[in-house]
């Protein structure tokens, strides 16, 4: 994905390194800290996520949600995925040790990676989480993280991903959403249409499930990939 370094802040190495330096991280994932992060662990608590479970969190960040997760799973049970290894550090190095928790993480379940290589991940999980990461990626890159998760989830696992989501007949144009952000077909951030859901998964293991609502302020809407046994 490297060849995509135009398509966000995220891919914009220097800017991150600064913000981190300049103890941004939090304003760096899109602020809400606390909000947006006690919202992801309420919301899969409330959908079969236990302390046994173990979760993948994708384009985690600074772990906004992670300290919430961490603290609830049994150690070691915790995984996250983010393009911006400074961002991993600053939310391991101050946001966990500030809460006392780094005893529950190692910090190699924390793995900077650009590609959604997966498979260096040594197990398999039961639940995958990606907030406002598909929001600033193009259809093929969504695809590409799908394919690869695939041989990862274990069978019955659900990854549940936030989109922007626009009516099956919508002509095109900019969408308005809360706090001045607006959503495109063509380029960050992306808006879908429900049905390409489906043509995400084509071809691979997932059957999808628009949720919609999770009182998310921004009015970023959910859909569950559930994992097929085939």
């Amino acid at each position: 994905m490297s060849s995509q370094a135009n398509l966000n802040l995220y891919y914009d190495s220097d800017a991150v390194r600064r913000g981190v330096a300049e103890n941004r991280h939090r304003e760096l994932v899109g602020g809400l800290w606390d909000e947006i992060g006690k919202l992801q662990f309420d919301f899969l608590r409330a959908n079969g996520l236990t302390p046994q479970s173990k979760l993948i969190d994708i384009g985690c960040g600074c772990l906004r949600g992670g300290v919430f997760f961490v603290n609830y799973l049994d150690p070691g049970n915790y995984f996250g995925m983010d393009i911006s290894d400074e961002l991993l550090t600053a939310g391991y190095e101050i946001e966990l040790r500030q809460r006392g928790l780094l005893h529950k993480l190692p910090r190699a379940n924390l793995v900077a990676d650009g590609a959604f290589q997966f498979g260096e991940f040594p197990v398999t999980f039961d639940f995958g989480l990606a907030v406002s990461l598909f929001t600033h990626l193009p259809a093929g890159h969504i695809r590409q993280c799908l394919a690869q998760l695939a041989p990862k989830m274990a069978a019955g696992g659900t990854l549940f991903a936030t989109f922007f989501l626009v009516s099956a007949d919508h002509s095109g144009g900019p969408v308005d959403h809360p706090d001045g952000i607006q959503s495109f077909d063509n380029r960050d951030p992306y808006h879908f249409r429900p049905g390409q859901m489906e043509d995400l998964c084509a071809g691979l293991p997932w059957r999808p499930q628009v949720i919609g609502d999770w009182r998310h302020p921004r009015d970023q809407r959910m859909v569950c990939f559930r994992r097929s046994a085939g």
